[in-house]
């Protein structure tokens, strides 16, 4: 049987971009090492990375630590002819390859893309109103996933800087911490304001050493991505920035965000590229300071210092 769409990765995300894509009327199947309860009964779940392969585009939706590995079953399966997405909010190791980077390693497939933007996986899960940003250099790419996921409810942007898209959900996902660091500490609208401005502008100098356009981070796939989490009190960098905020150990905040935060282990190597790279970044060390244990009153300043 051949699928038009296929996910790997069972978690909440991956869910939430399988309804998304069946709710727009295209076939599906699901790479799941259980069956989730909440999928429509139409769509395909299985465990063996052959059934991945009838499908066209293929969205990977798995932790950044796993995603090589992952990348490498995917390998034995795919070719040429398949069209590869990520939805992954990570860098993978020291040297902070994108997924792009690994699945270009890993696999013989060339067109390539990410998924990102504001869109979180509830409003994918339950079909509110949203937007999501796809890059790639690849035009077919960018059409598959409009083709697949955009529908009255959610508005699908291109970008052809895929790097940029990469380092623009990376970075966001480390200041959505900042960002429920300074409304769990009782920050008004105006510092979380200036606090989310500096630090933009500061991840987009980050982003633009790395290779990317950094006008990428200033769009919707940065500037706008960040916006969001000031009104997502549940998402799980925002849940852990809140309770780190409280006094809350790093277990404890990590506990109460209930979902892998992939920021927590990308923030120090964020710090550590920009050091290389002789980027002024304090906004990001003031994180990685906070994440070390540092007193949450020494931490608003240098954020806002950026």
């Amino acid at each position: 049987m051949s699928f038009e769409v296929g996910v790997v990765g069972g978690g909440p995300w991956g869910l939430a971009l399988a309804r998304a894509a069946h709710r727009r009327g295209v076939s599906v199947v699901v790479l799941s090492r259980r069956r989730p309860l909440d999928l429509p009964p139409e769509v395909t779940i299985a465990q063996d990375f052959e059934a991945i392969a009838s499908a066209r585009l293929v969205v990977v939706a798995v932790p950044s630590s796993a995603a090589r590995e992952v990348a490498r079953s995917l390998g034995d399966h795919l070719d040429g002819t398949h069209l590869v997405v990520h939805g992954v909010r990570g860098l993978g190791g020291d040297h902070l390859e994108t997924l792009t980077d690994i699945l270009r390693d890993e696999t013989p497939v060339r067109r390539l893309g990410a998924l990102g933007g504001p869109v979180q996986a509830a409003e994918l899960h339950e079909g509110r109103p949203s937007a999501m940003v796809v890059g790639s250099c690849f035009p077919e790419v960018t059409s598959a996933v409009k083709a697949a996921f955009e529908c009255p409810t959610l508005r699908v942007y291109a970008t052809s800087d895929l790097r940029g898209l990469e380092w623009a959900s990376a970075l966001v996902g480390c200041l959505s911490i900042g960002v429920g660091f300074a409304n769990g500490a009782g920050a008004g609208p105006g510092l979380v304001a200036a606090l989310i401005s500096r630090a933009v502008d500061e991840a987009s100098r980050i982003a633009a050493a790395a290779g990317a356009d950094d006008r990428t981070m200033l769009g919707l796939a940065g500037y706008g991505d960040l916006l969001a989490s000031i009104a997502l009190s549940d998402r799980p960098e925002v849940a852990l920035g809140r309770a780190l905020a409280r006094g809350a150990s790093l277990g404890e905040a990590i506990d109460r965000a209930k979902l892998r935060v992939e920021a927590v282990d990308l923030v120090p190597r964020v710090v550590q590229f920009a050091k290389e790279r002789r980027v002024h970044a304090p906004a990001f060390t003031a994180l990685a300071e906070l994440l070390q244990g540092a007193s949450p009153a020494l931490v608003l300043e240098p954020l806002l210092s950026a």
